[in-house]
């Protein structure tokens, strides 16, 4: 079972160091061009996307493209992992409002990337959690 969570640990840091390698050319481009984010993302309203969302956005995606590279790395450290684990669960919290709420966008990357974390999660992380409940 081991040698199992071993592989498909190492398949998840490989997905998130891919999907964080994306993330800064999409940091890249929110800064370059904010029309991307309303042909790619927001394509419900593209009225309402500006410069200044483009680069909060930017900012946004930089910050989470460095803790998936740092969990990547460090995929048995048992805090870095759920902090970028929940801001996955923020993106998608987000995606879902604007999604339902707001019909702004589509459903994209943080739901896979929670369901990845979640089916792939370390060992060493689910042991110390079953440590801690006893």
């Amino acid at each position: 079972v081991s040698d199992w969570t071993t592989v498909k640990s190492a398949e998840c840091c490989e997905l998130e160091e891919e999907l964080a390698v994306i993330a800064v050319g999409n940091t890249v481009q929110s800064f370059r061009d904010h029309s991307f984010l309303s042909q790619k993302l927001y394509t419900g309203t593209p009225e309402y996307v500006n410069g200044l969302q483009a680069r909060t956005f930017g900012i946004w995606t930089l910050l989470s493209s460095i803790l998936r590279c740092a969990c990547a790395i460090d995929i048995q450290n048992r805090t870095l992992y759920h902090i970028t684990l929940w801001t996955c669960v923020l993106a998608l919290g987000h995606f879902l409002s604007e999604v339902f709420l707001y019909k702004t966008a589509p459903l994209i990357v943080a739901s896979f990337s929670i369901v990845g974390m979640l089916i792939f999660e370390p060992q060493e992380v689910v042991g110390a959690r079953q440590k801690k409940r006893n």
